[in-house]
């Protein structure tokens, strides 16, 4: 890339335009300390706060979409419990190859047209996934081109914070990027519960306009569609062309001196040639990274954290089955987990962040994972444990004041409750310091790549939930017949346990020292 004080390679000057804390504001007066980390926001360019509001409304959707996925299959489609996870389990690892490609795509086509172009085709696989039952066109038209849509809005997101906050505004940026993600499974959350409430498990809305009735779990979809559709205005009207954050203040370079840098090219050539380009340099890129001494130690350490990875990816498809059948319908599923455990985090995560800045991010990790993988043993423990708490005060509390139940309360509400209090608090202890463990081993010059490597327990934890979830659901919680979901958690916390024994029993063989740090 040229330096950003010389003219484009078309002759052009990009223009710079100054931010409203650029200009007037002598060094004294910025704000300093704890509250000059928020107000340097002050002058953020609109496209950072657009970035927000899209990653709100985005996760919000994808949210909403992904908790009702697993019953609109076997409720609205009709495959079983093995079947639906096994579908899932191949939708996610699509999502997941796809949004390895979607980084260079994003380079190709430019920031503004890769976001649109991924909302549009989430708008169409809505539509399909709404409106229809027909399992070709629902699925072909509907769930796998969503995988591509959702593909290309997750590295361009991350990109457009760097791109639209300066130096000084990026930490924050990311801060608060991490914040909208939370708050908008948050709202997944009470919008699962509301609707399902409101119509029933397995009611039918009838739309006003058109007359079409929808069940329960296509009107959720209906929801996540409108919310979708929000973005195409904002982002349309909201996202300039070009634009980026500089020191000096906005700079927009000319669409016609990206194209003359980059070539013209149709949609189709640039979508080849991508892909093509993509399997060619990580192919490189595997390869440089395989002569590394670190390379296998990270590997090892990401195929580990791919236990605890499962029990989230079962909380998001299983759970949803698991706790219809165990608690009946219209539950209040996306409050005892999505709120719950979103609020948590969004408290716990800065507060673990600020107190442990001196501790290894190895260390941080095996710990939380610790916690992580003793939350899911709660939930193999008898439910007659829980009774008298049940139908105490803290019964009360969690399930009369909080989950608004009427009458007696089911241990399992209490016995998930603290499941997710628990997890959460394992969570914020590992799952951010993941990704920075990667980064901190990482030789200079391939933080990227060792970054990208920080995807694998996600990759891992999908091809799980697809192979054993549905076998699991199907032996030990039928939707009909005796259950023994207890053992079905317990397989669950045996397979999170790997993870932090794993990195005790092999921490001598697979730690990589961390920079700056002395444990």
């Amino acid at each position: 890339m040229a330096d950003k004080s010389q003219a484009d390679a078309g002759g052009r000057a990009a223009t710079t335009v100054p931010t409203r804390a650029d200009v007037g504001v002598p060094p004294r007066q910025k704000a300093t300390g704890f509250l000059g980390r928020f107000t340097v926001l002050r002058g953020a360019m609109p496209e950072l706060w657009i970035t927000f509001a899209v990653k709100f409304l985005g996760v919000a959707a994808y949210a909403v979409m992904n908790s009702t996925l697993v019953l609109w299959l076997s409720s609205d489609l009709g495959y079983n419990d093995e079947k639906a996870l096994g579908l899932i389990g191949v939708w996610a690892v699509l999502m997941t190859v796809f949004t390895i490609l979607a980084g260079s795509l994003t380079d190709a086509l430019g920031m503004r047209k890769t976001f649109l172009l991924g909302v549009a085709i989430c708008v169409i696989a809505r539509l399909a996934m709404t409106f229809t039952t027909v399992k070709w066109l629902a699925l072909g038209v509907g769930l796998f081109p969503l995988a591509v849509g959702e593909a290309l809005g997750t590295p361009v997101m991350v990109a457009a914070i760097r791109r639209y906050s300066t130096t000084a505004q990026r930490s924050i940026s990311f801060s608060m990027f991490y914040v909208m993600m939370n708050l908008g499974f948050l709202v997944q959350g009470l919008i699962f519960d509301g609707v399902r409430r409101g119509l029933g498990e397995y009611g039918h809305f009838t739309l006003p306009i058109l007359g079409t009735t929808l069940s329960t779990y296509q009107t959720l979809f209906f929801v996540s569609l409108l919310l979708e559709v929000v973005l195409v205005p904002v982002l349309y009207f909201g996202i300039r062309e070009g634009a980026e954050a500089s020191e000096e203040g906005v700079r927009i370079t000319p669409a016609g001196a990206r194209r003359e840098s980059s070539g013209t090219h149709s949609l189709g050539r640039t979508l080849a040639m991508t892909v093509r380009n993509t399997l060619r340099d990580t192919g490189r890129n595997m390869a440089a990274l395989s002569r590394e001494p670190g390379f296998y130690r990270l590997l090892t350490f990401l195929m580990l954290i791919a236990g605890v990875k499962f029990v989230y990816m079962t909380m998001t498809y299983a759970y949803p089955k698991f706790g219809i059948r165990e608690l009946g319908a219209g539950a209040p599923l996306g409050q005892l987990w999505s709120v719950t455990n979103s609020a948590l985090i969004i408290i716990l995560v800065p507060i673990v962040g600020a107190l442990s800045q001196k501790t290894s991010a190895y260390r941080m990790v095996t710990f939380g994972c610790f916690v992580v993988a003793a939350s899911v043993f709660v939930l193999t423990l008898p439910t007659v444990w829980f009774r008298g708490l049940a139908d105490g005060p803290v019964g009360w509390a969690v399930g009369h004041l909080y989950l608004g139940l009427t009458g007696s309360v089911n241990p399992w509400y209490l016995m998930l409750f603290l499941f997710v209090v628990l997890y959460s608090f394992g969570e914020a202890f590992y799952s951010p310091r993941v990704y920075e463990y990667a980064a901190a081993i990482a030789p200079k010059g391939q933080e990227a790549s060792y970054g990208a490597l920080s995807y694998v327990p996600f990759f891992l934890a999908k091809l799980f939930v697809g192979t054993f979830s549905g076998v699991l659901l199907t032996r030990y919680c039928p939707e009909t017949g005796p259950r023994n979901a207890q053992t079905m958690w317990l397989v669950i916390a045996l397979m999170a346990l790997i993870a932090p024994v794993g990195l005790v029993v092999l921490r001598r063989v697979i730690r990589v020292r961390e920079a700056g740090r002395e444990d």
